[in-house]
């Protein structure tokens, strides 16, 4: 049952180097009450890809880049170091690319995960105090310039039964390796 109405939170990270993974979280930490079983359900996940100039400003993604390119975004609800993880991890939450075609100017995205896919119907449940996401591009970007993902998270706050937040608690503790 959700608590709150939807709202949303985001992290913005910046690649400057092509195939280098960058990380970043979003705290979850005051959402979540251990004692209340409230936890956060995640009912959408977008990604956004910008490229930014020298100076820090927001640009087309055409400019900053100098070739084809893919950029891949992943968002978990547990640390995996990182790195990209296979679709079949129970920790991940969300998952999308973007392709960018230089020479045609194309761009085409493909989200390979939603939060409800592993999760219960209307959302995926998170009682982690952190979602973690990495990024990377792979293609070459202009000197001094970068490429941007920025990833926008709409959940509500919702209550579980003290059965359910549990067995939520084993299963996100617990290592997939």
């Amino acid at each position: 049952m959700a608590k709150t109405s939807e709202f949303v939170l985001s992290e913005r990270l910046e690649v400057s180097t092509s195939s280098t993974a960058v990380n970043g979280t979003i705290d979850l930490g005051a959402y979540i009450d251990v004692g209340d079983s409230q936890g956060v359900m995640i009912k959408q996940v977008d990604f956004i890809w910008q490229g930014v100039t020298s100076a820090g400003a927001a640009q087309a993604l055409s400019l900053a880049v100098t070739a084809n390119g893919v950029g891949q975004c992943q968002v978990f609800d547990l640390n995996r170091g990182g790195t990209e993880q296979f679709a079949d991890d129970n920790a991940l939450v969300a998952s999308g690319q973007i392709h960018y075609g230089y020479d045609e100017n194309t761009v085409s995205n493909d989200a390979d995960i939603f939060p409800d896919r592993f999760g219960r119907p209307g959302g995926r449940v998170v009682i982690n105090d952190n979602l973690y996401v990495t990024t990377n591009w792979t293609g070459a970007i202009a000197s001094n310039e970068k490429v941007s993902c920025t990833v926008l998270v709409t959940c509500v706050i919702t209550k579980l039964s003290k059965k359910d937040f549990m067995a939520l608690a084993i299963s996100s503790s617990a290592s997939s390796e």
